[in-house]
């Protein structure tokens, strides 16, 4: 559906990131599929860093983000879309920010989900019909593989909403980044335990490809209601604490039509593994 659409390879200090770019309805479009072609890259392996990097430097200012994700309570049914607002890190070997040496950056994480985005996004799925769970944490779990019984429970006796593999570290670099960034959830099974049969791969997908058209109506009706206006704290999230720096000409340039926005969905379906 993008108009004019390009690949683009981007090099950041962290590696090769790579980004289709187009247009939709005036607006420049970026997208990025970041378990790469043919959904090739595993949770715990994908270069989080280099991607929300790119993005910065494309000039791109609000991010939405799909993920699949394991329902943790019963009210979450498979096939329920969730816009969460916080998260539980249960990750263990990723690199999880861009301040590392000679750089002690400290970020606030109180609203690491756009709260104004979140808002934007619940409007269009209200516009189009679409029912959604507005809040609700996301566990993200180190992957690959699932989550045991034990783990689903505890999980479950904190109150979080679903499980997943992705959130973590892109959620904490795209504040890092000073972009707006939202995730919309698609659960596609119970966890271990609450389901009344064992976890397939093939389950996740096929529940993922079942409802992700749900998924694109209601990001393009997003985009069509965004506009450039970043009235929230996170265009100032790391504020005078040594800012991470992009293209600005390339910002400038990307905001000419309108909004620079990305989508950072899965590439053929799940984002759970």
């Amino acid at each position: 559906m993008l108009e004019s659409s390009i690949e683009q390879t981007l090099s950041t200090p962290f590696g090769l990131a790579k980004a289709t770019i187009g247009t939709y309805k005036g607006k420049r479009i970026a997208f990025m599929p970041r378990h790469g072609v043919g959904h090739s890259i595993p949770p715990h392996l994908i270069n989080y860093r280099a991607n929300i990097w790119a993005l910065k430097e494309l000039g791109v200012q609000q991010v939405l983000a799909t993920a699949a994700v394991g329902s943790l309570q019963l009210p979450y049914k498979p096939g329920s879309l969730v816009l969460i607002d916080s998260f539980l890190d249960y990750t263990k070997a990723r690199p999880s920010t861009f301040f590392e040496e000679g750089r002690v950056v400290h970020v606030d994480m109180t609203d690491p989900y756009c709260g104004r985005l979140r808002s934007i996004v619940k409007g269009a799925a209200d516009e189009l019909d679409i029912p959604i769970f507005d809040g609700g944490t996301y566990v993200c779990a180190e992957g690959p593989r699932f989550e045991s019984t034990a783990e689903i429970r505890l999980y479950q006796s904190f109150g979080a909403a679903v499980v997943g593999m992705t959130t973590i570290p892109e959620v904490v670099l795209a504040k890092e980044a000073e972009l707006c960034y939202a995730t919309v959830c698609m659960v596609t099974n119970y966890g271990a335990g609450i389901s009344p049969h064992p976890l397939t791969h093939e389950e996740v997908v096929e529940s993922m490809q079942e409802n992700v058209h749900r998924i694109r109506n209601l990001f393009f009706h997003t985009i069509e209601r965004l506009d450039t206006t970043r009235d929230c704290r996170c265009p100032h999230a790391v504020g005078g604490q040594q800012p991470l720096v992009g293209n600005r000409d390339e910002a400038q340039e990307m905001d000419a039509n309108g909004n620079a926005l990305a989508q950072v969905p899965s590439s053929e379906g799940s984002d759970r593994v």
